[in-house]
């Protein structure tokens, strides 16, 4: 019998996983499809307690908790089992007039142990997501679930400890120290979701052994509404993608540039959507909290930055803050330097989309960018300009629903991305192999070919 995870120190875990991928054992299809199928039982097993568990850290709903974190999962489990044996096969790519006879191919191999680092925000789906594709590419894993959501964390480590051995895929709890500790172990590839801040952290750690990283971090998301916008719309889906979770979402609207003359008909109209799907927010029941005090106090403090249109509201003993628009804010503000990850929205009118182009050019590129247009010289335009991780056009954070997009950050948002292919791509070193024939030699790359020289130049022109 296994020894429990809680007797093994966290040197002797990555040991005993790097024994196990010795093994190859983890590098069939068979056992590959075998372990999501095992992964897929256990949320199920623990479902309930899931739901349990998200609603005691974030107060999320039972229909919220489903859709945007068990679902999801759900989802890209089936998804994966579906498509992994086309995955895996090897892609053959053409050759040049010099390979005459050859064959070209690349090969996708596992990485080795990897390390997958989750955030709080969607504590169960972005910890579960980014390990599908990390089993679906044949590595082993050590799965470091936040401290700030310790409910889920907990149930998380009964679902994969229900699902697998440790030496194959192990759920590691613990605060920044232990973090860290992970940190210090040398890893085959660390995939890391959280702020900028931290994975620089990540990144630094990372480096000191040459480990490869994908971060997933974040930044401040504008949507543009531009004066040609269907209001009514921007407004709905705008009102939807930032108000749920609170606004606790790295793709979540960050702030709105309005033109000017839809900027009355937006505030009202996007009032009227939050109300009518949210509430109060601090009296509504479903309504997800902020995760602690800490954000709290950060929010608290955004709201005395700007005049508020409506919103406000607030509840320490519930850690509740209103759907809150704001205007008039100074672009020194904190709440305009920093991403706010609540539920607080600026709104800036503007004049000309030069002014939009050079206002978001001036700073980091963001995770997410939303533009509403009818127009599509200016969907060009903004597209030719603006350089950011992903986005949707008369939408807001769809395009990640997408298994066949690929979701990550540029600059400071982030490196790397996942879903669907690419997360197997990315847990995967895509190994180029060439294989020549023995029936016939071609001489031209041998130097006692006299012409050698002339049909290289010919064939390379």
């Amino acid at each position: 019998m296994l020894a429990p995870i809680e007797q093994l120190t966290i040197d002797e875990l990555v040991q005993k996983q790097r024994r196990f991928f010795k093994t190859q054992a983890t590098k069939s299809m068979a056992f590959r499809l075998s372990m999501l199928t095992f992964l897929k039982e256990s949320i199920k097993h623990y479902e309930p307690d899931l739901l349990e568990a998200l609603r005691e850290d974030l107060n999320k709903s039972e229909m919220d908790a489903y859709t945007t974190e068990i679902g999801f999962i759900y989802d890209e489990i089936s998804r994966t089992k579906r498509e992994l044996k086309r995955w895996m096969r090897p892609k053959r790519v053409r050759g040049t007039a010099i390979h005459l006879g050859m064959k070209s191919e690349i090969r996708y191999e596992p990485y080795g142990t990897v390390l997958i680092i989750a955030p709080w925000n969607y504590p169960f789906q972005l910890a579960v997501a980014p390990l599908i594709g990390a089993i679906a590419a044949g590595n082993t894993a050590v799965v470091k679930p936040s401290e700030l959501t310790p409910n889920v964390a907990r149930v998380l480590t009964q679902v994969l400890e229900r699902a697998f051995t440790d030496r194959y895929v192990a759920s590691v709890e613990g605060d920044k120290d232990t973090a860290q500790e992970l940190l210090d172990q040398k890893w085959d590839y660390i995939f890391f979701t959280g702020s900028t801040q931290v994975g620089r952290i990540v990144n630094k750690s990372a480096a000191e052994h040459l480990t490869p990283v994908t971060l997933e971090l974040g930044g401040k998301s504008p949507v543009i509404v531009h004066g040609d916008a269907n209001v009514s719309i921007a407004a709905k889906r705008v009102a939807w993608g930032k108000w749920m979770n609170a606004g606790q979402t790295c793709v979540a609207p960050d702030y709105v540039l309005v033109h000017e003359s839809q900027q009355e008909a937006f505030l009202e109209a996007v009032k009227q959507e939050a109300f009518a799907m949210f509430g109060n927010g601090v009296g509504t029941k479903r309504y997800t909290r902020i995760v602690n005090e800490a954000h709290f106090d950060r929010l608290s403090h955004y709201l005395t930055e700007g005049d508020l249109i409506f919103g406000g509201e607030t509840s320490q003993d519930e850690l509740k803050i209103a759907p809150t628009v704001m205007t008039n804010l100074h672009e020194d503000a904190d709440v305009m330097k920093d991403e706010i990850f609540g539920p607080i929205l600026p709104v800036i009118p503007y004049r000309q989309l030069d002014e939009v182009i050079e206002f978001i050019s001036d700073r980091p590129h963001p995770l997410a960018l939303y533009l509403f247009t009818e127009s599509k010289d200016v969907e060009k335009t903004v597209m030719k300009h603006l350089s950011f991780g992903g986005g949707c056009v008369n939408d807001v954070i769809m395009h990640l629903t997408n298994p066949n997009l690929p979701f990550g950050g540029v600059g400071e948002s982030g490196m790397g991305a996942y879903h669907g292919r690419t997360s197997f791509e990315t847990f995967s070193h895509a190994k180029s192999i060439l294989k020549n024939t023995t029936k016939f030699d071609l001489p031209v790359r041998y130097p006692n070919f006299k012409p050698a020289e002339k049909l290289i130049r010919l064939i390379q022109r």
